[in-house]
């Protein structure tokens, strides 16, 4: 299905560091980070009072470079148009690409991605380009489809299906990107449509206060766009060469990473954090391995989070990551542990080609999911024997 040119692309890693809030002002908290240039963070080992100059003991600041740094005063347009909004033109060119959040419980990941009404987030935004794009195009037919998800306590729900049951990950017969079985996929013809689908999933969110954060999100998020574009032919000419477009882009609001001290999470929200963590580790061993050996093994079956992202991080994919750290000296230790992951993920290469498809293949391609079908079949008759045999004992 995909083209045969390849190229070698390394992720895009940006870091946006949020304000300071007032209650932070109000105790006389004092700022550990700070951006230094358009491409640079300082990182202060002695936090310094926020009337001081930046740059004060520079033998104590550790810099730390990437592709966009974004300050506290850094608007949600600035932060699309600088990461997102180049995923859209390769997912209308044929390409799949991710954006994700990473950081920190209370580092502002979800006013990023989702935003409210008045400052709408990543996802509206490139929602909004992809059709506006799209619609102006006239020789083009194009389905735009989209599912949205979220992983929480290592299981999977549909956020547009929320009575659905828990979701199973299978790998393809190929071995390569998982999908999700029994997923919904909503086909949508304008943002006005997702924006509504976007809100009715994000209320279905599994958010929870803790002592870090007044809402905290206690799931992953996964937005999936499905984009196919095909050349419009003259009437009577026959499509047996025509061609079709394969975009495809993921956006993750991850959960944030949290210590139970900062949190005083006890019980339900303490087994939360765990499975949070426990899924940020798997994804932070992964990058760590990708960035020391490209031949080195990379377990991605860790989580149900890295094997969702193991296209993004290993595949086909133009991929985006958008560091988030708080500027406050409470949270030092987590700032700086973000801030040494993103620098990390700097090195990992994808190799990402077209995904073009034209009408030749589609009989190979029915063949196989065919035989996916025929034994997702076989597996749910096997639980459905297993049940009713429960039933009788």
């Amino acid at each position: 299905m995909s083209g045969k040119k390849e190229d070698n692309r390394k992720l895009l890693v940006a870091v946006r560091i949020r304000p300071m809030r007032n209650e932070e002002r109000a105790k006389n908290y004092k700022i550990t980070c700070e951006k230094f240039d358009k491409d640079t963070i300082a990182l202060y080992e002695k936090p310094k009072n926020s009337n001081n100059a930046l740059g004060e003991n520079r033998s104590s600041t550790r810099r730390y470079i990437y592709d966009y740094v974004f300050g506290s005063d850094s608007t949600q347009g600035e932060v699309y148009a600088q990461t997102v909004k180049p995923l859209v033109e390769y997912v209308l060119k044929g390409y799949t690409a991710t954006a994700f959040a990473y950081g920190a419980t209370g580092g502002g990941k979800t006013y990023t991605m989702v935003g409210n009404d008045q400052n709408p987030g990543c996802m509206v935004r490139a929602m909004d380009d992809l059709f506006n794009t799209l619609q102006k195009e006239k020789n083009l037919a194009y389905k735009v489809s989209m599912s949205y998800l979220e992983i929480y306590n290592e299981n999977i729900r549909d956020l547009l299906q929320p009575k659905s049951d828990r979701l199973e990950l299978r790998d393809d017969h190929k071995g390569n990107q998982p999908h999700v079985i029994g997923l919904s996929e909503i086909f949508t013809e304008s943002t006005e449509e997702v924006m509504k689908l976007l809100g009715k999933g994000n209320k279905q969110r599994t958010e929870k206060a803790t002592a870090a954060n007044k809402y905290s999100s206690r799931s992953h998020a996964i937005l999936i766009v499905n984009v196919k574009q095909t050349v419009k032919l003259p009437e009577g000419e026959v499509s047996g060469a025509q061609r079709s477009k394969y975009g495809k882009l993921y956006m993750i609001d991850l959960a944030g990473s949290e210590k139970a001290s900062n949190t005083k999470n006890e019980g339900e929200r303490l087994r939360e954090g765990a499975h949070i963590n426990q899924a940020l580790l798997a994804l932070s061993n992964c990058i760590n391995a990708l960035a020391e050996n490209k031949k080195k093994f990379v377990n991605f079956r860790d989580s149900k989070l890295t094997r969702l992202l193991k296209e993004s991080l290993s595949g086909n994919c133009f991929t985006v990551m958008i560091a988030h750290v708080s500027p406050c000296d409470k949270h030092r230790e987590e700032t700086k542990n973000t801030l040494v992951y993103a620098d990390r993920a700097k090195t990992i290469t994808n190799k990402v080609r077209r995904n073009v498809l034209d009408v030749s293949y589609h009989v190979s391609q029915y063949q196989d999911l065919i035989s996916e079908l025929r034994s997702e079949i076989g597996r749910l008759k096997e639980k459905m024997t297993a049940q009713k045999q429960k039933k009788k004992v």
